[in-house]
């Protein structure tokens, strides 16, 4: 897929959610890297301003945007600050997310559920939200959206998670068709495991509570975050005008199994 990609992406604005770490970390470097000017959302202050000094050592040009996507004021800023400092919004990639607490359906508490849905599923719903308000008043725009495996098939102890990570698969389709008509593509991706931390903490995690058992998921296979993030520019950049409200599947054939 990156054979297919071309450094095309000078004077583009991509904006990217979780973009401090992991798979977001990558794709905000993947885009920056081939021209693109950069927003990096996410919490952590430290992390951002690391982020956008690799990317302006590289020669790229970046902004980190403190933001809690769960939080409707924070991303309408967001939103607002990106085009107050680039002047539009070509693609979003909204991959923010945090852990599930891994337990059992029964044993997960309100409070789990609460932060889990907070920024899994609510944030990346506002983040659509003020994406797609700022693109139907542009005329154009691409947005991916980081959902996962998990939302497709059961994974024990990951109830609350997989969960969120379904509603984002549903989200993404239906405002895909919703805003297909205004030059607006949708599209989504699901990871397996992915070397990340946060996959590394979970798959550890899930070892300690087999203890030993076998585990019908692949929890071995893991793919590089280099790899979702030429998945996420080919969808938002490089896919034909056709491709819309595609789920676009990065799994090691986990979910084929």
């Amino acid at each position: 897929m990156a054979g297919m990609m071309t450094d095309n992406l000078a004077g583009k604005v991509a904006l990217v959610t979780g973009g401090t770490s992991g798979i977001g970390r990558e794709t905000a470097l993947a885009f920056a890297a081939r021209g693109a000017r950069v927003v990096i959302a996410a919490r952590g202050v430290a992390k951002g301003e690391e982020t956008i000094a690799s990317i302006r050592a590289a020669a790229g040009e970046a902004t980190f945007v403190p933001t809690d996507i769960s939080v409707a004021a924070e991303v309408e800023a967001l939103v607002r600050r990106t085009v107050e400092t680039y002047g539009r919004l070509d693609y979003a990639l909204n991959s923010a997310a945090v852990e599930d607490v891994m337990a059992l359906t029964a044993d997960c508490t309100e409070e789990d559920w609460d932060r889990v849905m907070s920024i899994n599923l609510k944030g990346i719903w506002l983040s659509m939200k003020y994406e797609i308000r700022q693109m139907l008043s542009q005329g154009y725009g691409s947005i991916v959206n980081f959902s996962s495996v998990a939302g497709m098939r059961s994974v024990p102890r990951l109830a609350i998670y997989g969960a969120a990570k379904a509603g984002i698969i549903h989200l993404t389709r239906t405002a895909a068709v919703e805003y297909a008509q205004k030059n607006i593509r949708i599209n989504g991706i699901c990871p397996g495991g992915v070397r990340t931390p946060l996959s590394e903490r979970v798959a550890a995690r899930m070892r300690e509570l087999n203890q030993g058992q076998s585990n019908p998921h692949r929890l071995d296979h893991y793919a590089e975050p280099s790899e979702l993030a030429d998945a996420a520019l080919w969808l938002c950049a490089y896919a034909p005008p056709s491709v819309i409200g595609h789920i676009l599947v990065v799994d090691g054939g986990w979910t084929v199994q």
